[in-house]
């Protein structure tokens, strides 16, 4: 083992014990080629989901568990656990998934099933743009559903997907997938409480694949209204976390000088306007949803009696400003980050110090950080001072961190002595990025009523998830953005103390490290550099070191969360650690909603 890699396990081990990473799945895939075993199973699926509480969604590893127990009744190989733990995800949602009205369903169709020679679609950002030509089977799934009602999409981009369901366009899936797709699926849509139908692809060959089209035939077209189960998801507080920047946001960050202000400039009013549109634009807003999905979690173990998933999710008016907060905070590091960087794009347009200038970029970020200092003080008339004082020292705790953070990799850069080391990188990002998770998690945890035992949690599930977040975010800047920066290699051009860095100065030959180094002294660096250090990187094997390292902050965060209780801050914590650190491998979901108007613009979906 590397020096790098002990240090870095040092450096994890001061925060939490060790988990075994989970083992490859690849030998758990294969469909059972004999049709009356797959119909065996399928019943059997029916039998043994009468067994389970559907109450609330299940874990992929409670999903596992089943899927083993499945086999083991039938005297069936592992290789088939991927595809007992589809048909028992199916049945666990069958009855719900009915229940959604056609028009608000959406049948996911991959794109292997086209006719490859002499297809006239071509592919965008969302899949691929079918004709309906009739070349493939692909057009008869697709007008016998747009008939229906449904939306149709022919891609594999589950972050789409749950975009699509957040916005409240879709509340139901129906899809035809390969058991690769499908496991990714069941980490980001069935735990996140999204009723679905899954009709699994023999094979994950993409050019000779088939399946079993009476089965999706069987239910493309059943409605069965009122379920006798409703389960409790994540899909409510998700939306309920979007509507906080949509629906309700007027009402939680009321305009009071740009709507006293008369029409035309008023130089009073600017410093508001530019900063509530900053606030209600972009992103991706988790952190607001993790201080609502805390509270629900500690207010819903204290309730004898569960809300239906399809109820609105009641929050009061002090727990949503609080999440605004979260969301001011962040935004104002954003824009103070965006400067100190001299980042160009974010959100998919012009960074704010460029679309106006440096001096009123800093302005609004300072209004932002006021406003969300506002939005929790002000909650002290209606809540416990003692409470109100608790969230907002450990607001400011994560400030001075993150400004500590922000400050060393300042002074990094100014240094003459531009050495920098994996564990200097990931000290970096324990204190830029780690405080705003911790913030969030702690926000909602305070609003429920006392920490207490869960203080340690807290602090060490935060770590370990900014770790790798931050890592993760390292990785995206190579891949583009559309979501966000939108040039490949910023932040590698812009030579900043990254994790990425840091690997390839330590394992880098001496030619490696005299080129990089050289490039950390350049004022100015050209599309060229970005492919040599593209290639440094490559050639060091920066990119696999770093996405161990992504592996290990999960395997961190949930040991933290295995021992947590209540159950439902348990299953928050593990749903956290399957969307935040889990690596967006479908298209970019490009500027899918239009925040300000509520519109959708899909080329291949019809609306």
């Amino acid at each position: 083992m590397s020096s790098t890699v002990a240090n870095v396990d040092q450096f994890e081990d001061e925060v939490a014990p060790r988990k075994p990473r989970r083992q490859s799945t690849s030998h758990l895939k294969d469909v059972p080629p004999e049709r009356s075993v797959r119909e065996t199973l399928k019943q059997a699926s029916k039998d043994f989901v009468k067994t389970v509480d559907r109450r609330r969604a299940f874990t992929k590893d409670e999903l596992e568990r089943f899927g083993r127990t499945l086999l083991e009744q039938h005297d069936l190989e592992e290789k088939y656990l991927g595809f007992a733990m589809v048909l028992i995800g199916n049945e666990f949602w069958k009855e719900q998934f009915l229940a959604v009205p056609f028009e608000k369903r959406m049948l996911l169709l991959p794109h292997c099933l086209k006719h490859v020679d002499g297809c006239p679609a071509d592919y965008d950002e969302f899949g691929l743009q079918c004709e309906t030509c009739g070349a493939c089977s692909i057009a008869d799934f697709k007008g016998k559903a747009e008939k229906l009602g449904y939306k149709v999409l022919v891609a594999e981009g589950t972050p789409i997907i749950l975009k699509l369901i957040v916005s409240g366009y879709i509340d139901g899936i129906l899809g035809v997938a390969c058991l690769n797709v499908l496991e990714k699926a069941i980490d980001k849509v069935l735990i996140a409480g999204v009723p679905s139908y899954a009709v699994p692809l023999h094979s994950g060959d993409c050019k000779n694949t088939s399946f079993d089209l009476e089965w999706l035939m069987e239910i493309i077209d059943q409605y069965e209204p009122e379920p006798t189960i409703t389960t409790l998801g994540y899909v409510p507080l998700l939306r309920a976390s979007s509507n906080l920047f949509e629906r309700d946001f007027d009402d939680l960050v009321p305009a009071t000088r740009t709507a006293a202000a008369k029409k035309g400039f008023a130089p009073l009013a600017e410093t508001e306007r530019i900063g509530r549109e900053y606030l209600s634009k972009g992103g991706k807003r988790f952190r607001p949803f993790v201080t609502l999905a805390a509270y629900d979690a500690m207010m819903r173990s204290r309730e004898e009696d569960e809300t239906p998933a399809d109820q609105t999710v009641e929050l009061p008016t002090a727990v949503k400003q609080t999440a605004m907060a979260i969301e001011a905070f962040h935004k104002a590091s954003l824009i103070h980050d965006d400067i100190e960087d001299d980042d160009l794009y974010r959100y998919g347009e012009p960074t704010l110090h460029r679309r106006f200038d440096t001096s009123t970029a800093i302005n609004v970020g300072d209004y932002l950080l006021g406003l969300g200092y506002r939005l929790v003080s002000q909650q002290a008339k209606s809540l416990d001072p003692v409470k109100v004082s608790d969230i907002l020292d450990r607001f400011a705790d994560a400030h001075v961190k993150l400004s500590e953070g922000q400050g060393a990799e300042l002074a990094w850069r100014t240094a003459s002595d531009k050495t920098l080391a994996p564990m200097d990188a990931l000290k970096i990002y324990a204190l830029k990025t780690a405080p705003a998770f911790e913030a969030a998690l702690y926000g909602g945890l305070r609003l429920a009523g006392d920490v207490g035992e869960l203080e340690e949690v807290v602090t060490g599930f935060s770590r370990q998830m900014g770790v790798g977040f931050q890592i993760l975010n390292d990785l995206k800047d190579w891949k583009g953005d559309g979501d966000n920066k939108l040039l490949v290699g910023q932040d590698a051009m812009a030579m900043r103390p990254t994790l990425l860095l840091a690997l390839a100065l330590e394992a880098g030959s001496d030619e490696d490290r005299d080129q990089l180094q050289s490039l950390l002294n350049k004022t100015e660096r050209t599309p060229e550099d970005a492919q040599l250090i593209r290639s440094i990187y490559s050639r060091t094997n920066v990119f696999g070191r770093a996405g161990k390292l992504v592996d290990k902050a999960r395997s961190r965060c949930e040991a933290y969360a295995d021992d947590v209780e209540p159950l439902e801050l348990r299953q928050l914590l593990y749903y956290l650690v399957d969307t935040v650190l889990a690596e967006e491998t479908g298209p970019t979901p490009l500027e899918l909603m239009n925040a300000s108007a509520g519109t959708l613009s899909l080329p291949i979906v019809s609306v």
